[in-house]
Protein backbone atom coordinates (compact mmCIF):
# COMPACT_ATOMS: atom_id res chain seq x y z
CA UNK A 1 0.00 0.00 0.00
CA UNK A 2 1.54 3.28 -1.14
CA UNK A 3 0.93 6.41 0.93
CA UNK A 4 2.35 9.91 1.37
CA UNK A 5 5.50 8.55 3.03
CA UNK A 6 6.51 6.75 -0.17
CA UNK A 7 6.52 9.58 -2.72
CA UNK A 8 8.63 12.78 -2.90
CA UNK A 9 6.99 15.64 -1.04
CA UNK A 10 7.49 18.16 -3.84
CA UNK A 11 5.67 16.04 -6.40
CA UNK A 12 2.88 15.18 -3.97
CA UNK A 13 2.31 18.80 -2.97
CA UNK A 14 2.31 19.89 -6.63
CA UNK A 15 -0.25 17.25 -7.58
CA UNK A 16 -2.44 18.08 -4.57
CA UNK A 17 -2.26 21.79 -5.37
CA UNK A 18 -3.69 21.10 -8.83
CA UNK A 19 -6.56 19.17 -7.21
CA UNK A 20 -7.15 22.04 -4.76
CA UNK A 21 -7.73 24.45 -7.65
CA UNK A 22 -10.60 22.28 -8.85
CA UNK A 23 -12.43 22.39 -5.50
CA UNK A 24 -15.18 25.06 -5.52
CA UNK A 25 -14.66 25.85 -1.81
CA UNK A 26 -10.97 26.68 -2.22
CA UNK A 27 -10.90 30.34 -3.18
CA UNK A 28 -7.86 32.55 -2.97
CA UNK A 29 -8.77 35.80 -1.16
CA UNK A 30 -8.07 39.03 -3.00
CA UNK A 31 -5.44 40.09 -0.44
CA UNK A 32 -3.37 36.93 -1.02
CA UNK A 33 -1.38 38.43 -3.88
CA UNK A 34 0.02 41.22 -1.70
CA UNK A 35 0.39 39.60 1.72
CA UNK A 36 3.64 38.28 3.17
CA UNK A 37 3.55 34.85 4.75
CA UNK A 38 5.03 36.12 8.02
CA UNK A 39 7.21 38.77 9.62
CA UNK A 40 10.31 36.80 8.63
CA UNK A 41 9.52 37.16 4.90
CA UNK A 42 10.79 40.20 3.05
CA UNK A 43 8.36 39.95 0.12
CA UNK A 44 5.13 38.19 -0.82
CA UNK A 45 5.49 34.74 -2.42
CA UNK A 46 6.57 34.83 -6.05
CA UNK A 47 4.47 31.80 -7.01
CA UNK A 48 1.05 33.02 -8.14
CA UNK A 49 -0.56 29.75 -6.94
CA UNK A 50 1.01 29.82 -3.49
CA UNK A 51 -2.42 29.67 -1.81
CA UNK A 52 -3.16 26.23 -3.25
CA UNK A 53 0.41 25.04 -2.68
CA UNK A 54 0.15 26.02 0.98
CA UNK A 55 -3.20 24.21 1.26
CA UNK A 56 -1.64 21.05 -0.19
CA UNK A 57 1.32 21.40 2.14
CA UNK A 58 -1.03 21.76 5.11
CA UNK A 59 -2.84 18.59 4.13
CA UNK A 60 0.44 16.66 3.87
CA UNK A 61 1.59 18.02 7.23
CA UNK A 62 -1.70 16.98 8.87
CA UNK A 63 -1.36 13.54 7.29
CA UNK A 64 2.14 13.04 8.67
CA UNK A 65 1.92 14.81 12.04
CA UNK A 66 -1.78 15.22 12.91
CA UNK A 67 -3.45 16.21 15.16
CA UNK A 68 -1.74 19.60 14.85
CA UNK A 69 -2.78 22.95 16.29
CA UNK A 70 -2.55 26.37 14.69
CA UNK A 71 0.41 27.38 16.86
CA UNK A 72 2.39 24.36 15.71
CA UNK A 73 1.64 25.18 12.08
CA UNK A 74 2.64 28.82 12.53
CA UNK A 75 5.95 27.66 13.97
CA UNK A 76 6.49 25.10 11.20
CA UNK A 77 5.88 27.62 8.41
CA UNK A 78 7.91 30.34 10.10
CA UNK A 79 11.52 31.20 9.41
CA UNK A 80 14.52 33.18 10.55
CA UNK A 81 14.68 36.94 10.51
CA UNK A 82 17.86 38.97 10.49
CA UNK A 83 17.72 41.62 13.22
CA UNK A 84 20.31 44.25 12.30
CA UNK A 85 23.65 43.05 13.61
CA UNK A 86 22.17 40.63 16.15
CA UNK A 87 22.01 36.90 15.47
CA UNK A 88 19.02 35.68 13.48
CA UNK A 89 15.91 34.70 15.43
CA UNK A 90 12.95 32.49 14.58
CA UNK A 91 9.68 34.20 13.71
CA UNK A 92 6.38 32.38 13.33
CA UNK A 93 4.41 32.56 10.11
CA UNK A 94 1.29 34.68 9.89
CA UNK A 95 -1.71 32.88 11.34
CA UNK A 96 -4.41 34.49 9.23
CA UNK A 97 -3.62 32.67 5.99
CA UNK A 98 -3.13 29.33 7.76
CA UNK A 99 -6.39 29.75 9.69
CA UNK A 100 -8.34 30.69 6.56
CA UNK A 101 -6.90 27.72 4.64
CA UNK A 102 -7.83 25.34 7.45
CA UNK A 103 -11.38 26.68 7.45
CA UNK A 104 -11.63 26.22 3.68
CA UNK A 105 -10.31 22.66 4.02
CA UNK A 106 -12.92 22.02 6.74
CA UNK A 107 -15.68 23.29 4.43
CA UNK A 108 -14.39 20.92 1.73
CA UNK A 109 -14.64 18.14 4.36
CA UNK A 110 -10.95 17.28 3.99
CA UNK A 111 -9.97 18.37 7.52
CA UNK A 112 -11.74 17.87 10.84
CA UNK A 113 -11.34 19.72 14.11
CA UNK A 114 -10.73 17.73 17.31
CA UNK A 115 -9.98 18.87 20.88
CA UNK A 116 -6.28 18.09 20.32
CA UNK A 117 -6.03 19.94 17.00
CA UNK A 118 -6.92 19.44 13.38
CA UNK A 119 -6.68 16.10 11.62
CA UNK A 120 -7.40 14.86 8.14
CA UNK A 121 -10.86 13.46 7.64
CA UNK A 122 -11.28 10.07 5.96
CA UNK A 123 -12.03 11.92 2.71
CA UNK A 124 -8.76 13.85 3.03
CA UNK A 125 -6.76 10.69 3.80
CA UNK A 126 -8.30 8.99 0.77
CA UNK A 127 -7.37 11.97 -1.41
CA UNK A 128 -3.74 11.88 -0.29
CA UNK A 129 -3.48 8.10 -0.63
CA UNK A 130 -5.02 8.12 -4.09
CA UNK A 131 -2.72 10.92 -5.28
CA UNK A 132 0.29 9.14 -3.79
CA UNK A 133 -0.67 5.93 -5.54
CA UNK A 134 -1.02 7.72 -8.88
CA UNK A 135 2.35 9.44 -8.46
CA UNK A 136 4.02 6.20 -7.50
CA UNK A 137 2.71 4.39 -10.58
CA UNK A 138 4.05 7.15 -12.83
CA UNK A 139 7.40 6.94 -11.04
CA UNK A 140 7.48 3.15 -11.54
CA UNK A 141 6.89 3.58 -15.27
CA UNK A 142 10.08 5.61 -15.49
CA UNK A 143 12.08 3.39 -13.11
CA UNK A 144 11.04 -0.28 -13.07
CA UNK A 145 13.07 -1.36 -9.97
CA UNK A 146 10.84 0.90 -7.84
CA UNK A 147 7.96 -1.51 -8.39
CA UNK A 148 9.12 -3.79 -5.57
CA UNK A 149 8.56 -0.99 -3.02
CA UNK A 150 4.91 -0.44 -3.96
Amino acid sequence: MVNAHDVPSGKLIGALAEQMKALPVMKEPEWAQWVKTGSHAERPPTNSDWWFTRAASLMRKLYLHGPVGLTDLESAYGGTKALHYYPKHHRDAGGSSIRRLLKQLEQAELVAKTPKGRVLSPKGVAMLDKTSRQLFTTMVEGNKPLARYG
